[in-house]
């Protein structure tokens, strides 16, 4: 099976349908309600819900999933019935597969209702219909590449007793979303060099930045208050996100007090200072965090513009 585990949980739909040709006669039994072996429509229906629901056992590498909506419907077509399945659930991985899954099941369900008074049965046209949820509903593009800064926060790393690995996990994942990295630059755990470092890049016009370490209760991490006296406003739903992500996988999580707020239309985001800290962080919130800024330019959001 594929990994997922690093995936947010987000609302999926999908829609797949199956094509059940048939004569003529044979369609006008279905919209009647009727067979040999009892109404062909309700039958398909339920056959096709328990298969959606079931599907990670019908496919061998199928996630099992979250399921919290399947509908079949049907449509009768002259020289056939389309199966249509619906399926909703909020999980790391999409439900395609159960839709896809619910829809052959119905249309066989309806053949074999059907298979003693019509020899000229056959199925086809089974496809995904349409899908949505994930990541890539909510990527963000932007005509000129967005300025992006890291700041390494680190004793050891500026006394160079540590190499960085968490400022480097950032870089990484800016450059896969096409920001541009014009500054990369590491600092004491000093509240005034902190301080001075982040107004050095609001002045370069960065528009964001992303910081890493010092966001714990150590007696040196003093991150989230240097932020604090530069931001004009705070937004906590970006760390609230990175918490809960995070505590799903280590309950130290909570300890974060990580802080992500704006000035003029620069967005500043404080990060753990592990690597592995930073990357279920930017698992939480990356690329859907990039919609702060048409939001900050007039845009709104994609219903609105």
């Amino acid at each position: 099976m594929k990994d997922v585990s690093r995936k947010p949980k987000t609302l999926r739909e999908a829609v797949a349908s199956a094509f059940v040709r048939m004569r003529k006669d044979t369609v006008s039994m279905v919209v009647e309600g009727k067979s040999p072996k009892g109404n062909p429509v309700e039958v398909a229906r339920v056959a096709g819900v328990m298969a959606a629901k079931d599907t990670q056992r019908i496919i061998p590498f199928c996630h099992p999933v979250r399921v919290d909506f399947v509908s079949i419907d049907f449509e009768a077509k002259d020289d056939g019935v389309t199966a249509t399945c619906t399926v909703k659930g909020v999980d790391r991985t999409g439900v395609e597969m159960e839709a896809l899954c619910g829809a052959s099941v119905a249309a066989l369900t309806l053949f074999d209702m059907l298979k003693g008074v019509d020899d000229a049965l056959s199925i086809s046209d089974i496809s995904v219909v349409r899908k949505k949820g994930g990541k890539s509903d909510f990527l963000e593009t932007f005509e000129k590449p967005l300025k992006g800064a890291v700041v390494v926060v680190s004793d050891s790393v500026a006394q160079k007793k540590r190499k960085d690995t968490s400022g480097q996990a950032i870089v990484r994942r800016l450059e896969e979303a096409n920001v541009e990295v014009c500054s990369f630059t590491v600092v004491a755990d000093e509240i005034d060099t902190i301080e001075r470092e982040l107004r050095m890049l609001l002045d370069k016009g960065i528009d964001i930045i992303f910081t890493t370490g010092g966001t714990g209760l150590g007696p040196r991490d003093v991150t989230v208050e240097a932020v604090r006296r530069i931001i004009e406003r705070e937004v906590p739903g970006i760390t609230e996100a990175m918490r809960i992500h995070g505590f799903e996988r280590t309950p130290w999580a909570m300890l974060s007090r990580g802080i992500a707020g704006v000035k003029g239309n620069t967005l500043i985001v404080t990060l753990p200072g592990s690597s592995r800290g930073v990357e279920e962080s930017l698992d939480a919130i990356w690329p859907s965090v990039l919609h702060i800024f048409p939001m900050m330019w007039g845009g709104g959001h994609p219903g609105n513009r």
